[in-house]
Formats: structure tokens, C-alpha cells, sequence
């Protein structure tokens, strides 16, 4: 089969998120799996394509799930299709989160809004096998309390004995009780052993750069900082350019890098 010829895939299912974020359900026939981190391209019939990351557990073979944020033409023709609706699919692409080397460790993950939905995956992924890690440290940052996805899903990651989660918000509103503040006011008072500890970022450019800049600040190395890298994706193979950062194609090389893999390039945040 061409690498250019997406399958078909029909939506079972569409959830509202936010009032700008969906998440949909694909079934799958067992021949679809994907790796945690991985990315796939989701095809609207004969008007175009863009690249996201599952959202859901890659454990499960049944379906997968893609979170998607409307904010263009591809994306709102996305939020516009019904349940039942069949897309195109090709993927999936691009390397994942080591789970290897993550074992044993505490794990700093760090989100905000839409990016929370391939960290999703990943947390999914480390639940799935909650014995090969220490402890999971998940900081949660969105604009408004109903800017936060999977707000169930956050709920019940609370109650689980190695998960220890918080959640802030830029903007609060009147039934709002946690904390107020951009996710960096959050990366403070840490219970976890900086030496045997790794962090992963997802999220806006500039919210990414901040976080990272903090986490140095907190004291991990650039080697132990691994951030997801998906913005200016759009062919997936490496073949347009359009994702080039200095020496690596985002979609071929990532979309996660270490940071100190990426952080002398100048145009990292852009």
C-alpha cells in the first residue's frame, strides 16, 4: 500500500471536551496499534489532512481515540463530522516516549490545555504497567476551568496511590477552588527524588519554554527533560521540510526529543 494512501476509519464516537475541543473514538479492526508519543495523520476526504497524537491507551487494540482543538479550516470540518462519518488515516509515524528508560523513576509530567492529550496516552501507558514506575507527578495547566480536558479522567488519576496531580487555571471562575496561575507556579514543593527523576512537557510553544526553563531551575539536566515537538508537522514523512529544526525532521526524528538533543537550535520555540 502507498505510504501517501490514508485507510478508512469511521467515528464511533465524539466527545466535547471544551467548547473548542473534541475527542473522537475510531474502532479498530486490531491491524491499527500505535507506541505512546507516536503521531498519526487524520484525513478529511478531499479537502485535506493534519497531524495529531492519539489520545488514547496504545494498549488497547480495540480503538484509539484523537483529541482534536479547532482552530483552522482541516480542524473545524473535523469538529463539524458526525458520529458515524468515515476519515481517512495514515500513521502511525515518528518515535515515541521511551517507556524503557522510564522505568524505576519518579515522572514529571507537565501539560497544558490541548497538550494533555498525547500525555494522556503516555499516562494511560504508565498506569497500564504502574509497577515499573515510582511515582507519577502529573501538573495541569489551562486557561479557564472549562478550557480542562478530561476532566473525569483527572478526577480519577487523584485517587490513585502513585499519582500525585494538581491542576491550575490562568482565569478562574466562581466554582473555581484550586490553584490560579500559568503551570509554572505549580512546579514547586515537589515530593520526588530530583536524581532518579525524568520530566515530560506537552503543550503551547511558549508554555513549554517556561516550563522547561523551570525545570532547570529545579535542577534536571537537558538530558532528563523530554518534550513533545509537534508543532509544524504536516506530511509526516519527512518529504516537505516544513518541520525541519536544524538537523532533525520533527515528524522522523520525533516529535519527542530529549532537550538536550534540540536546545542549541535558536528557533526551538517558534
Amino acid at each position: 500500500m502507498s505510504i501517501y494512501l490514508p485507510q478508512k476509519v469511521k467515528i464511533e464516537k465524539i466527545i466535547q471536551e471544551t467548547p473548542t475541543i473534541k475527542t473522537f473514538t475510531f474502532k479498530s479492526d486490531g491491524s491499527f496499534s500505535f507506541k505512546t508519543g507516536q503521531f498519526v495523520e487524520l484525513t478529511y476526504p478531499g479537502i485535506g489532512e493534519a497531524p495529531f497524537t492519539p489520545s488514547s491507551n496504545p494498549f488497547n487494540k480495540e480503538y484509539f481515540e484523537v483529541t482534536i482543538m479547532k482552530v483552522g479550516r482541516v480542524t473545524e470540518l473535523f469538529h463539524n463530522a458526525k458520529e458515524g462519518d468515515t476519515l481517512g488515516l495514515r500513521g502511525p509515524y515518528g518515535n515515541g516516549y521511551p517507556l524503557e528508560e522510564f522505568e524505576g523513576k519518579d515522572i514529571l509530567i507537565v501539560g497544558g490545555g490541548v497538550g494533555l492529550a498525547p500525555l494522556r496516552s503516555l499516562i494511560f501507558a504508565l498506569l497500564e504497567e504502574i509497577d515499573k514506575y515510582n511515582k507519577i507527578l502529573i501538573r495541569y495547566g489551562a486557561r479557564t476551568p472549562k478550557d480542562i480536558v478530561y476532566k473525569d479522567y483527572l478526577k480519577e488519576w487523584a485517587k490513585i496511590k502513585k499519582v500525585d496531580l494538581v491542576v491550575t487555571v490562568d482565569v478562574p471562575q466562581p466554582d473555581w477552588d484550586g490553584n490560579v496561575g500559568v503551570v509554572t507556579t505549580i512546579l514547586k514543593d515537589l515530593s520526588f527524588e530530583l536524581k532518579n527523576a525524568v520530566s515530560v512537557v506537552c503543550g503551547p510553544p511558549i508554555m513549554m519554554k517556561f516550563v522547561t526553563l523551570k525545570l532547570l531551575e529545579i535542577g534536571f539536566s537537558p538530558s532528563k527533560i523530554y518534550l513533545s515537538m509537534e508543532k509544524n508537522m504536516s506530511c509526516g514523512l519527512g518529504k516537505c521540510g516544513h518541520c525541519r529544526l536544524g538537523k532533525y525532521y520533527i515528524c522522523k526524528d520525533g516529535p519527542v526529543f530529549r532537550f538536550e538533543d534540540i536546545k542549541d537550535y535558536e528557533d526551538i520555540w517558534d
